[in-house]
C-alpha cells in the first residue's frame, strides 16, 4: 500500500511537473536555510565542549561600583588564586592567565602569534591535546607550540626540544606541541602556550602584581571538584578582597562564570545576567523556522488552490471504498516524497553556500555527513516538514464529499480560497518585516560609522612594543622615521588609540563628593601624542617640551569634564595617587570602546616609561607600500630578532562594527531567500489563477477588454494581499526593532521612509512577479481558450 502512495505521489509529481518544480524549489531553498542555520546554532551552543571538562570549568569575574550600578570584569588581582587555593577544597585546578603578542623566532624566521601565560595545571584543566613532546610547563624555559605554528616555524622537521627565541631577549626549549584548538573555543587564537614563571621572569612588575589586591590585569581560570556548585563557590570568594584591609570604595564581589556560558552568556547589567549572544541564536533560529514556515506555505497554497484537478480522484477512490485515513494517507506520502527530493537538494544548495556563509559567519563549519547523529537528525526534520507543509492539504483534499464530486456539482466555494489569501499575506509579512529589520541594522551601523571620533584615523599605523629592544629609544626612533621621509608624525601611548588600556578611581578634583569613585580611563603619552592622532582641543593647550611644568600637567577629555563639573577648568588642579597635577587642556571625546556605547571619562600624562605603543602617522603624499618599506626597515634595525608587525588603526576601529555587520549581512541573506520564497508560491498561484480563468480571459478580449484591463484583472488581489502584509508588517518590526536599538546609546531612528520605501519594494516585487503571468495570459489567442466551447 506504502509503495502504491508513493507510485501515485511519482506521477502527480510529474504530471504537473512545473507545480512540482516550484514546490521541490520553494522547499529546498527553505530547507538549505534551516540546515545552514541549525548547524551554526550547533556550533554556538557546543562552544568550549572541546574542553572535557567544561561543566566544571569556570573563570573568575568581579562584580564592582564606580557609579549607581555594577560593572562587571572578567579581569581580577592575582592574589585571589593564592588565597582560593589556601581557604577553600572546592577548587581541583587553579591557573593564572594573561594573553600577549609573544615574539618567537627561529633563525631568520620570525612571527609574532597570540598566546597565553599560564600555570602548568592549565593544560590538564583544559584538556589541551598534546600531540608531540610533553606538556611541561613547569620547566621556566619551556614553552608549547600549536601544530600549525609549529610548521611554520621549523616546517617538517621535529621540533621537540628544539631552542627558539622568545621575544629577542631569552632562548626557551619547545617542550611539546599541542592539537590545533577548534573554532569554537574560547582559547582559538592561542598559538603559544607559556610558563606564568617565565612571565614572571620578564616582566618584572608582575612580581608587585603577585601581591597587589588592587591590581585588576589578569585572568584566573578553575575547575570545580564533582559535585561543587558554581552558585554556591560564588558566595564563598564574593567578599574576598573587602574582608581584608582598605578595602576599595568600588567594593569588588567575585563569582565564578561557568565555561558554558562564557560564549552565549557574558553579559551584565547592574550584577544580573542579561544573556548574551544568545540573542542571536534565538533570533536566527526564529528567521530559520520562518524562512522554512513560508517554502511550507507555498506548498499547502499550491496544493488546495489545484484542489478541483484533485476532486474526481478522491470521489472515485472514496466512492471504490477508500475511507479517509488511507486518503489522508496518500497525500502525506505526496509530501513525503516532495520533502525527501528537496532535502536532497537542500544539501547541496546548503553545500554550495558554506564557504561564502563560513566568511559571513567567521566560522568553520562543515557538512557532518560521516555523523549517523546528522542523519537521524535530518530524517526527523523531513518529517516534521512534512508534516507541516502537508496536514492542511491531506485534510482539506480528503474532505471532498463523492456524491457532489461525481455529480458535478462540486466546487471549491467562495470563502476556499481565503486561507490561501491569509497564507499569502503571512508570508509577505514575514518577508518585509525582515526587510525593515535589515534596513534599520545597516542604517545603526552608518548611523554609528559617521559618529565624529575625535582624532583623524587615516594614515595612521600602530606598532605593539612587544620585545625590550624597541624601548628606550624614543628620540632615536622618531628622528630616524622622520628623516625616512614617508612619516609626519611619531609618539608613544599606553595602549592602542582603539581601546582604552586601563582606568584609575583614585583621581579627586574639587568638589569631588567625599563617597564618589567614578572609574576614569588612564592614558600614559609622549609629547607628540595629540598631534600624530590629530585630535582636537576644544580648550586651553596640548603638551609641550617647552614647558618643564607639563610633567605635572594634565589633558582631560570632555566626559572627564561633564563628570567632574569643573566651572574653570584650566584653573583646576587634580590629585592622583597622592601628586598634584594642573589641568592645561581639555579635548573632544575619543571614541576608543565601542563606537555604540558611551564615551568613558579619561585623562592623560606624560609618562614615557609606561607605554607600549608605537603611533605612526604616515604622509599623505607618501604611498603605502612605499612608506611600510622604509618604515619596516627602521624597525628591523632596532630589533632584527622580531618581525615588523604593524596595524591600521581604522581598520582596527572598523572592527568594532563586525558583530553588527555579521548580523546585517546574515540577515540580509535570509532576507533575500525569504523573498524569492515567498515570490516563488506568488508565481505559481498566479500561473494556476490565470490557468484557471482562460476561458473568462477569452471572452474578455472577445468582448473588447485591453491587456491593461486583463493584467488590472489578474493583479489587483495579489496587490492587495500584499498591501495587507505592509500594514501588518509595519508594527511589528517598529515594536522588535525599537527593542534592538535600546541595546544601544548612541543609536540612529527608525524612520517613516523605510516603511514606505519597504512596502512600494514588495509591491514592485509582486507587480513583477505577477505580472509575467497575467501579461502572459493576457496575451493568449482567445480562439484558443474558447474553442472547446
Amino acid at each position: 500500500m506504502i509503495r502504491n502512495y508513493f507510485k501515485i505521489a511519482l506521477r502527480n509529481l510529474l504530471k504537473s511537473k512545473g507545480y512540482s518544480a516550484i514546490n521541490i524549489g520553494g522547499l529546498s531553498v527553505g530547507m538549505a536555510v534551516a540546515v545552514l542555520i541549525g548547524l551554526w546554532i550547533y556550533d554556538e551552543v557546543s562552544f568550549d565542549h572541546y574542553h572535557k571538562k567544561h561543566e566544571r570549568i569556570g573563570q573568575v569575574w568581579q562584580f564592582v561600583q564606580f557609579g549607581p550600578e555594577k560593572s562587571s570584569y572578567n579581569v581580577v588581582p592575582l592574589p585571589l588564586a593564592a588565597d582560593m587555593r589556601e581557604k577553600y577544597p572546592d577548587f581541583e585546578e587553579i591557573s593564572k592567565s594573561v594573553y600577549r603578542d609573544i615574539v618567537v623566532s627561529n633563525g631568520d624566521k620570525m612571527f609574532s602569534k597570540s598566546g597565553q601565560y599560564v600555570e602548568p595545571s592549565f593544560t590538564k584543566m583544559m584538556s589541551i591535546r598534546i600531540i608531540a613532546g610533553s606538556d611541561n610547563l613547569a620547566d621556566v624555559n619551556s614553552i608549547l607550540l600549536s601544530e600549525s605554528f609549529a610548521r611554520s616555524l621549523f616546517g617538517n622537521t621535529n621540533p621537540v626540544n628544539r631552542i627558539v627565541k622568545l621575544n629577542s631577549n631569552r632562548d626557551v626549549k619547545v617542550a611539546g606541541i599541542f592539537e590545533e584548538i577548534p573554532n569554537n573555543s574560547t582559547f582559538r587564537d592561542t598559538q603559544i602556550l607559556a610558563p606564568w614563571d617565565l612571565y614572571i621572569a620578564t616582566d618584572p612588575s608582575v612580581r608587585g602584581a603577585e601581591r597587589n589586591w588592587d591590581e585588576n590585569s589578569y585572568q584566573i581560570f578553575v575547575q570545580l571538584r564533582e559535585g561543587a556548585d558554581f552558585a554556591a563557590v560564588s558566595a564563598k570568594i564574593k567578599d574576598s578582597r573587602m574582608k581584608r584591609d582598605n578595602p576599595p570604595g568600588y567594593k569588588p564581589e567575585f563569582f565564578l562564570h561557568p565555561m558554558d556560558k562564557w560564549h552565549l552568556y557574558s553579559d551584565f547589567q547592574n550584577g544580573v545576567n542579561t544573556g548574551g549572544l544568545v540573542t542571536f541564536v534565538w533570533l536566527f533560529g526564529t528567521i530559520g523556522v520562518f524562512v522554512l514556515l513560508l517554502a511550507c506555505i507555498n506548498f499547502m497554497n499550491l496544493s488546495t488552490a489545484r484542489s478541483e484537478k484533485r476532486a474526481k480522484e478522491v470521489g472515485i477512490r472514496k466512492a471504490i471504498g477508500s475511507v479517509r485515513m488511507q486518503l489522508v494517507s496518500q497525500f502525506f506520502s505526496e509530501s513525503v516524497l516532495v520533502v525527501g527530493v528537496a532535502f536532497v537538494l537542500s544539501l547541496l544548495w546548503a553545500g554550495l553556500a558554506l564557504p561564502a556563509f563560513n566568511e559571513v559567519a567567521e566560522k568553520k563549519i562543515t557538512l557532518p555527513l560521516a555523523n549517523p547523529l546528522f542523519w537521524v537528525a535530518g530524517v526527523i526534520f523531513c518529517l516534521l516538514t512534512a508534516f507541516t507543509a502537508g496536514s492542511y492539504p491531506a485534510l482539506y483534499l480528503s474532505s471532498f464529499q463523492p456524491l457532489k464530486v461525481l455529480k458535478g456539482t462540486f466546487k471549491a466555494g467562495r470563502f476556499a480560497a481565503l486561507p490561501r489569501k491569509v497564507l499569502v499575506v503571512m508570508q509577505f509579512t514575514v518577508s518585509v518585516t525582515l526587510i525593515i529589520g535589515t534596513v534599520v541594522v545597516f542604517r545603526q551601523i552608518q548611523h554609528a560609522k559617521n559618529r565624529p571620533v575625535g582624532y583623524d584615523r587615516q594614515g595612521l599605523i600602530e606598532v605593539a612594543m612587544t620585545t625590550p629592544a624597541l624601548y628606550g629609544h624614543y628620540n632615536a626612533l622618531k628622528n630616524d622615521l622622520l628623516n625616512t621621509g614617508v612619516v609626519s608624525g611619531y609618539s608613544q601611548s599606553s595602549g592602542s588609540m582603539t581601546t582604552q588600556a586601563g582606568g584609575v578611581t583614585n583621581l579627586t578634583w574639587p568638589g569631588k563628593a567625599p563617597d564618589a569613585v567614578p572609574l576614569l580611563m588612564s592614558n600614559n603619552i609622549s609629547h607628540d601624542y595629540g598631534k600624530t592622532a590629530g585630535w582636537k582641543l576644544i580648550q586651553g593647550r596640548d603638551f609641550s617640551r617647552a614647558y618643564p611644568t607639563d610633567s605635572a600637567a594634565m589633558i582631560i577629555n570632555e566626559s572627564a569634564l561633564k563628570l567632574m563639573g569643573l566651572k574653570k577648568p584650566l584653573e583646576s588642579i587634580l590629585n592622583w595617587g597622592g601628586k598634584e597635577f594642573r589641568v592645561i587642556g581639555v579635548v573632544k571625546d575619543m571614541v576608543r570602546e565601542s563606537p555604540f556605547s558611551q564615551n568613558s571619562p579619561a585623562f592623560f600624562v606624560v609618562n614615557y616609561r609606561n607605554t607600549n605603543v608605537i603611533n605612526i602617522r604616515l604622509s599623505p603624499s607618501a604611498g603605502v607600500s612605499d612608506a611600510l618599506e622604509k618604515v619596516g626597515a627602521v624597525f628591523r634595525k632596532y630589533d632584527p630578532s622580531s618581525p615588523f608587525t604593524y596595524q591600521f588603526v581604522d581598520e582596527r576601529f572598523s572592527k568594532k562594527f563586525a558583530d553588527e555587520e555579521r548580523i546585517g549581512k546574515l540577515a540580509s541573506f535570509f532576507t533575500a531567500l525569504a523573498i524569492f520564497i515567498s515570490c516563488l508560491g506568488l508565481f505559481g498561484l498566479a500561473s494556476f489563477v490565470a490557468e484557471q480563468r482562460t476561458k473568462e480571459i477569452g471572452i474578455r478580449k472577445v468582448l473588447g477588454a485591453s491587456i491593461a484591463n486583463l493584467w488590472q484583472l489578474l493583479s489587483t488581489d495579489f496587490i492587495l494581499l500584499v498591501m495587507l502584509a505592509c500594514v501588518i508588517s509595519g508594527p511589528i518590526a517598529w515594536y522588535f526593532m525599537s527593542g534592538w536599538l535600546q541595546n544601544y546609546y548612541y543609536r540612529t531612528e527608525i524612520s517613516w521612509w523605510i516603511f514606505a520605501g519597504t512596502g512600494l519594494g514588495a509591491l514592485l516585487i509582486t507587480l513583477l512577479t505577477v505580472s509575467f503571468q497575467a501579461i502572459r495570459a493576457a496575451l493568449i489567442n482567445p480562439v484558443r481558450s474558447l474553442r472547446a466551447e
